[in-house]
């Protein structure tokens, strides 16, 4: 009996002795700022220099507890201890080597540099730049991007041309918070209410995108700032300037090892430099990270914006020259405004099935209730928007290489209220603005798409990426008139259902050395037509509408060259549209879409950034971007109106930026940035044309510590320093009522300043 207890002993210390031999001491590295994991992370013991590398997934395996050295290239290195707890370890990127960083492409690792796209990234550096409400001068400086700015409430955005024919606001180009959708059913996107501050990074992606809803003119990605772990600080921020400018920030966040919270408060005021120009907008942002084992991971992220403005709108070109801090007269007299409310929500679930195999679900909804008196009606809207995106991404070797791929879904349905009533303020005395009258109408509509892609991305060779993906779009608008004015008024109720639409992509990369490649691609996009735009005045659904598809072709190179200081970016491109969608106007204020012609869209994107000096105690940097626009109506025939061969409107010829920055170990910093704006056409016969403009704004700052855990940040900036005169935004083809004059102008903002003062506490 004794031999059988000691055999038993000797099989249990061998055993716990093999375990013990065994035993290992895993962890994950993501990027910090949007969570994705980074492979081939070097691992390497500060005890015998044995290197271990991180997988697809961002793991890791090491064979002892002591202090490793991670690095990879385009972040900045770190010096961890790392024990028997499974770690979660997140690396800041560098923005002196932009070419190398991982770009946000549906969570699927992917350098920049070996992308088959364009692709443009705007840093917390580059949002830093200038102040922190207008996101207008942060896009502009981006090749290929032109956002027109009315007010700090009325933009519209184009990439590469795409959505300059809308009128009021950002349509056919897509647009996403992390993995939540802000572009509505009708193709509409709003970004300008969003915390600028919030923004970790901002990616463009020029051109349709498979897993991305194939949008015409490409995709923005809006990476909030990620909350750290093991971190807890609190960010303070007041600033002041021209316009009765006020605006107060706070930014907490609070980590542990597996788990973290980031919370964002703002509050804006501005008088605007025009009448009826006042501004008001609150702010509050949250998300966590929750880390549930080596499986399993929970992301939470919630935006919500309450919003109050009133609206100046376009002048025309005499008070525009002469009295451009007006508002058109009617607004004035009617004192237009808009009010509204709209938050995001939304749940992401990342589960690892395997170490090539993992899922990526996310649960949204948002919300918009808006009430803007106008002075031809007033506008009461309520808008509830509820999806799911789930995908499958997977790693595989194919012929002895790897193949990544993503499969999944996005589901989309918006229930969209709005009313219009009778604007009485002409029958009441002047200064009483808008009041409420007759309701007008009523409608319900119900707004659906789906979209089912797939992407794959296979190493040809170690020096070669080839890239296929095919998305399928399925949209469709049911409408029901809850009002009805008269017996003698059609009731516009009815369902409208596009078919199917499949639009392919395919790309490849070539590395032509350790740090350049050159790429090409070729993708299909379409853009939706709006339930409007289908609308007919009889009230009958106009079924014969296609949608805007087409075509982008590009070829481009980016890399680095000169030991890694200057970093470039060239693209040329042909886009051809078909099924122009235009609004032709049949009688007084009656209006019908019609599929008009074709466009086509040649273009030359060229970026170049150099860190001229890149000393410990000191760094100089330059920034130069050129872009190209010869955009045209390939063909465009409006009943008797042959605009064909006519330059497209609302787009200027050419764009070119100039930035030069620095920054000191002393804590002195600024930049200068100059923008030239060509001139552009503002109607479709091309009678008339903008004036070209330039801008240059400049920031100067002091970062120094007040105690070991507080630092200090002061700061002064000065826009439009030559104080030039110019259109910041342009209303094309506008009529004229009752004998006056169209108005297309909308006036910039003169010399202006702004100043501040931030406060980092870091407990």
């Amino acid at each position: 009996m004794k031999f059988v207890f000691k055999t038993i002993f000797v099989i249990i210390m061998i055993t716990t002795d093999g375990v013990n031999a065994q035993e290992v001491y895993k962890g994950k590295v993501v990027d910090i700022e949007s969570g994705i994991a980074l492979p081939n992370v070097s691992i390497t013991s500060t005890e015998d220099n044995q290197t271990y590398l991180s997988n697809l997934q961002g793991e890791f395996i090491v064979p002892n507890p002591e202090n490793y050295v991670l690095k990879k290239s385009g972040y900045i290195d770190i010096i961890i201890q790392i024990d028997k707890n499974y770690q979660i370890i997140q690396l800041s990127s560098n923005p002196l080597e932009l070419n190398e960083v991982i770009i946000n492409s549906d969570q699927i690792p992917k350098q920049l540099k070996k992308s088959v796209a364009t692709v443009n990234l705007l840093s917390s550096a580059d949002i830093q730049r200038g102040n922190s409400t207008d996101i207008a001068p942060t896009l502009n400086r981006t090749s290929g991007v032109f956002m027109q700015s009315g007010a700090l409430n009325t933009n519209r955005i184009t990439i590469r041309g795409i959505g300059s024919r809308n009128l009021f606001g950002t349509a056919k180009i897509r647009a996403y918070y992390k993995d939540i959708p802000l572009t509505n059913g009708s193709g509409e996107t709003n970004i300008e209410d969003f915390e600028l501050m919030n923004f970790s990074r901002v990616e463009i992606d020029k051109g349709a995108s498979s897993i991305y809803g194939a949008g015409l003119g490409g995709t923005i990605h809006l990476i909030p700032q990620n909350a750290y772990l093991k971190q807890t600080n609190i960010n303070s921020e007041f600033s002041f300037g021209s316009f009765g400018f006020t605006k107060g920030f706070i930014n907490f966040n609070i980590g542990a090892p597996k788990r973290s919270f980031r919370g964002i408060y703002s509050n804006t005021n501005s008088d605007g430099y025009r009448k009826n120009n006042e501004y008001k907008r609150q702010t509050f942002n949250f998300n966590s990270n929750f880390y549930l084992g080596e499986n399993n991971d929970l992301t939470f992220l919630m935006s919500y914006v309450d919003l109050f403005a009133y609206i100046p709108s376009s002048l025309n070109e005499s008070s525009y020259k002469n009295n451009p801090s007006s508002a058109a007269f009617t607004w004035a007299q009617s004192k237009g405004y808009e009010d509204s409310k709209r938050g995001i929500f939304g749940i992401a679930w990342n589960h690892k099935y395997s170490t090539n195999l993992k899922q990526i679900t996310s649960i949204f909804t948002s919300f918009r209730n808006a009430y803007e008196p106008r002075p031809f009606d007033i506008l009461d809207e309520n808008l509830l928007a509820i999806g799911m995106r789930s995908r499958i991404i997977g790693n595989t070797i194919l012929f002895d290489n790897d193949l990544n791929w993503t499969l999944g879904t996005e589901l989309f349905n918006d229930n969209y209220k709005y009313s219009t009533f009778e604007n009485l303020y002409e029958d009441f005395p002047a200064g009483t603005g808008s009041v409420k009258g007759n309701q007008l109408t009523n409608f319900k509509e119900k707004r659906a798409h789906v979209n089912v892609f797939l992407e794959t991305n296979y190493n040809l060779t170690k020096s070669t990426v080839f890239s296929i993906g095919i998305n399928y779009n399925q949209t469709s608008y049911k409408l029901n008139e809850k009002f009805v004015i008269s017996p003698n008024d059609p009731d516009q109720s009815g369902s409208f259902k596009f078919k199917g639409i499949v639009s392919p992509k395919f790309g490849i990369s070539q590395e032509v050395s350790k740090n350049s490649v050159i790429y090409a691609n070729a993708s299909h996009g379409f853009s939706p037509i709006t339930l409007s735009e289908t609308l007919m005045p009889n009230g009958q659904i106009n079924r014969d509408l296609k949608p805007e598809t087409g075509w982008n072709i590009e070829v481009g190179t980016r890399g680095s060259i000169v030991h890694n200081r200057l970093f470039f970016n060239m693209a040329i491109y042909r886009m051809d549209i078909k099924n122009l969608l235009v609004s032709r106007r049949i009688a007084e204020d009656e209006y019908i879409g019609i599929n008009a012609g074709k466009t086509q869209h040649d273009g030359l994107e060229v970026s170049l950034q150099y860190n001229i000096v890149n000393k410990g105690f000191f760094t100089l940097g330059s920034l130069i971007n050129y872009t190209f626009n010869d955009y045209i109506f390939k063909e465009f025939i409006d009943e008797d109106n042959n605009f064909s061969g006519n330059e497209l409107t609302g787009v200027p010829k050419d764009v070119f930026n100039a930035v030069i920055d620095f920054d000191s170990k002393i804590g002195l910093y600024g930049n200068v940035n100059f923008q030239y704006i060509g001139s552009m056409p503002i109607t479709d016969g091309n009678s008339l044309y903008s004036n070209s403009y330039k801008l240059t704004n400049f920031k100067l700052g002091y970062k120094f510590n007040i105690y070991k855990q507080i630092k200090a940040n002061l700061f002064y900036g000065l826009n439009n320093i030559f104080d030039e005169k110019y259109a910041s935004q342009i209303l094309i083809n506008a009529n004229s009522f009752n004998g006056s004059a169209p108005r297309y102008y909308y006036p910039g903002n003169p010399i202006n300043y702004y100043a501040g003062f931030n406060v980092i506490y870091n407990f």
